[in-house]
């Protein structure tokens, strides 16, 4: 199965992670997405996506002045949150009680 590219070339943080998580909500479990970055901060940001959406990161690599991101898609489509701000447990309230 070929992966399928999404091309954030000339984009800057947070572009390629939103790119990322848009495709990701239409992937099917499974599927392996293919990201094209050449902005350095995805060093960090797709590693940090990955971990928060629940997907998991099959290799990262540089290949000359971009970065080749591959991505399985270990969640169902349209399912969980993939990436959006952490919630509040409770509106009002700290973290501590």
């Amino acid at each position: 199965m070929s992966a399928r590219v999404v091309d954030a070339l000339g984009t800057w943080c947070p572009v390629p992670i939103y790119l990322i998580d848009r495709a990701a909500r239409r992937a099917a479990a499974g599927e392996v997405i293919e990201l094209l970055a050449d902005d350095p901060l995805i060093e960090v940001d797709l590693p940090a996506w990955c971990h928060r959406s629940g997907n998991a990161l099959l290799e990262l690599r540089r290949d000359g002045g971009a970065y080749v991101g591959r991505v399985e898609i270990t969640r169902p489509a349209g399912g969980g949150d993939a990436g959006g701000p952490p919630r509040d447990p409770s509106p009002g309230r700290s973290a501590s009680g």
